[in-house]
């Protein structure tokens, strides 16, 4: 997956896949997403946003929600979160030693 992307590029929210994509295929509001998914409108509607992480827990029930399993949400996750920490903790994991036999 890393090769098919570009490093520089921040990866996509998988909430605003839902909000972009499944949401108006669908043609759901994120209440009736809420309700469907057994959680409050607020927590939808902060994932939809990109303001909260899609949680495994909160994979099962979208992957359940859209037929495709909880292990594609879980991979947009955490390419984002990664992405992400690598960024904000750059100099910190350059110090960091490499120790090619231990792999």
């Amino acid at each position: 997956m890393d090769s098919m992307r570009s490093k520089a590029r921040k990866p996509t929210h998988p909430g605003e896949i839902m909000r972009e994509d499944v949401l108006p295929a669908l043609e759901i509001t994120q209440g009736e997403l809420a309700d469907q998914l057994g959680v409050s409108r607020r927590t939808v509607s902060e994932i939809l946003h990109g303001r909260r992480p899609v949680t495994p827990d909160m994979a099962i029930r979208i992957g359940r929600f859209c037929g495709n399993g909880p292990e594609l949400w879980l991979r947009m996750q955490a390419a984002l979160d990664l992405w992400e920490l690598e960024r904000s903790n750059a100099t910190s994991y350059r110090r960091i030693t490499v120790h090619r036999k231990a792999a």
